[in-house]
């Protein structure tokens, strides 16, 4: 097959204009946030060597003018925050007040349709089973990840592998374990589930489509991945626990048990927090996993699947902004209480 650039004069003219495109907006970008504070910040420079040599008295910048530099600086994040952020998010909350097709008002009605459904309850109830689950498992996961291989002669091999799901993405590891739960009938089993289930002498079955136990397995996914995140959190504030508190505890008597109730505990208290608010946040926007392992099918779906299917595959514009705007309701306390226990932490 021949290649002909005049056939293929309008697609390279399209390339050769994104490039250019690029290339002026990463330059300007680079001009504004690295060439124009280098300069100012020698010019500064040269007034401080000039007014040490003369012995003049440094002329100081008037607050406002201050003021203005911090905004110019300022302007290219509050620029993207508002054309990324704010204005999708305004965009999303008028498209919830309106019909699939965002061509009439109709209030609140997608909001009543998202508790009054029975489809929508079971999406709903799937997502709180994620939310309590999820970072609570994990944790827990972490913590004794963290408490067991905490100097253990091949602590960095063993931290590695637990740390090693958090390198695969989620459409990957629900790959791989869809094949763990994969079915054939009455045939030979290729899943490793099922394998186990027919050695010990029970009966294959097709673990994603029997409900609530698929969306629980499909809750193992997830923890899998973020059991390596936790492990890594914990073990670093672990290891930062004072030595002499440790050393002092033992010289008291105190047991394992204690040891981990009275001291590790409470000293990794931030630490814990700051794991669960994460993990939570991550569980309440989870989609990958369910599109990738069920597609919603079979009572899975989630909030975020939901919302995907609602707006691109029903063409209920309406109804999937109501679920986006209802999700970032429930994100809005969870980094609230995030940012008030990080400002107590700085205030103590």
């Amino acid at each position: 097959m021949e290649f002909d650039f005049a056939d293929e004069q309008p697609k390279l003219l399209m390339l050769m204009y994104g490039l250019v495109a690029f290339v002026l907006v990463v330059g300007g970008l680079l001009l504004l946030l690295d060439v124009v504070p280098a300069w100012f910040a020698r010019r500064r420079e040269a007034q401080l060597v000039a007014a040490s040599v003369s012995g003049a008295p440094l002329i100081r910048r008037p607050k406002g003018r201050e003021g203005l530099f911090a905004l110019f600086f300022l302007l290219p994040t509050l620029l993207l925050l508002t054309i990324g952020l704010v204005v999708p998010a305004i965009r999303t909350v008028v498209l919830s007040l309106m019909n699939g097709s965002s061509t009439e008002w109709v209030g609140l009605r997608n909001y009543g349709w998202m508790f009054s459904d029975d489809s929508m309850i079971r999406v709903l109830i799937n997502t709180l089973v994620w939310v309590l689950l999820v970072p609570l498992v994990a944790t827990a996961f972490g913590l004794i990840y963290a408490v067991l291989v905490d100097k253990a002669r091949f602590e960095a091999v063993a931290k590695s592998l637990i740390f090693l799901p958090m390198a695969i993405s989620f459409v990957g590891a629900s790959i791989i374990w869809k094949f763990v739960y994969a079915y054939r009938g009455d045939g030979d089993q290729i899943g490793l589930l099922n394998q186990i289930v027919v050695s010990l002498g029970g009966e294959p079955k097709a673990w994603l489509l029997e409900s609530p136990l698929n969306t629980l397995l499909l809750i193992v996914i997830m923890v899998w991945i973020q059991a390596g995140f936790a492990m890594v959190v914990l073990s670093a504030a672990i290891k930062a626990i004072p030595g002499d508190i440790v050393e002092a505890a033992r010289l008291d008597g105190v047991t394992p048990w204690q040891m981990f109730w009275q001291i590790t505990m409470p000293s990794i208290r931030p630490a814990l927090i700051v794991v669960v608010v994460t993990l939570t946040i991550a569980t309440l926007k989870v989609f990958d996993i369910v599109r990738t392992s069920t597609n919603g099918n079979y009572d899975t779906s989630v909030i975020a699947s939901e919302m995907y299917n609602q707006a691109f595959r029903y063409g209920q514009n309406g109804q999937g902004s109501a679920l986006a705007v209802f999700l970032f309701i429930l994100v809005i306390p969870v980094v609230i209480y995030q940012i008030r226990n990080l400002r107590q932490q700085r205030e103590g």
